[in-house]
């Protein structure tokens, strides 16, 4: 119980948490999108199994620390460039969230022929299988910095349960805010197309500076959410009334 009194445990746990937070950002967004599609009773438990089947394979990958640091030891060769592990976890990834966002842009702008009729035959299933695939792509993003940062396993593993603790308590707050304003979403999903290329990049072993990539995506939001201020405080057109209006009004009390 010494590590109670061990101020550098906490700072590394303060620490690991808000990274956890700040990466689970994303998977948040994605999950509330996907869960979208499902009927309104069912979005809430997709969100919340989503977020549990998360924090579960973070968990396991943390106790798997030394296959996990072997995914980073060169399996291949393409063109001069070493290929690992994590590298096509990475990339599959990538190409996974340029697909899924490409495609769920192309379905907000251009609609779907009977979407009616495709909307009923999303099944919760498939959501969920759609969920772990981007939760492993995250979830191995999430570990190796968590591994960066601490060698104590008690405090990786609590980081990330305090993390997807405060996630599941926010998911539904942000997925109501996501859902009832469209340029939000559609945002939302050209992040996703940059964090997909970001993937791709880290992948191949080019190395972007996440500072540029979150202040990028911070004054996006910042400027959209001045316009959607903007726009709910736009004024209503003032309707006038003539005198003679005015007139009839007033007689009609007085009788």
């Amino acid at each position: 119980m010494e590590w109670i009194t061990d101020p550098n445990i906490w700072i590394a746990l303060v620490t690991l948490t808000v990274l956890e937070v700040v990466l689970g950002i994303d998977n948040i967004i994605f999950i509330s999108i996907l869960a979208g599609k499902l009927p309104e009773t069912l979005q809430k438990r997709a969100r919340s199994v989503g977020l549990l089947l998360a924090m579960l394979m973070r968990i396991g990958l943390l106790f798997s620390l030394t296959w996990l640091m072997r995914l980073t030891e060169p399996l291949f060769v393409v063109l001069a460039q070493e290929i690992s592990g994590r590298d096509i976890i990475l990339i599959l990834g990538g190409l996974f969230l340029l697909a899924k966002s490409t495609h769920e842009i192309h379905t907000k702008l251009e609609g779907e022929a009977g979407g009616g009729a495709k909307a009923k035959a999303i099944s919760f299933k498939s959501i969920i299988v759609q969920i772990i695939l981007l939760d492993i792509v995250f979830s191995l993003d999430s570990i190796i910095t968590a591994v960066g940062m601490t060698n104590v396993l008690g405090v990786m593993v609590a980081a990330v349960v305090i993390a997807v603790l405060f996630m599941l308590i926010f998911v539904g707050p942000i997925s109501d805010f996501v859902h009832r304003h469209p340029t939000v979403k559609m945002l939302a999903l050209a992040f996703l197309l940059l964090i997909g290329v970001v993937l791709i990049a880290e992948g191949f072993d080019q190395h972007i500076s996440k500072g540029y990539i979150y202040f990028a995506m911070a004054f996006s939001v910042f400027v959209e959410m001045l316009n959607l201020r903007m726009k709910s405080k736009a004024v209503e057109p003032v309707q006038l009334r003539s005198p003679y209006a005015e007139q009839l009004a007033t007689s009609g009390k007085k009788d």
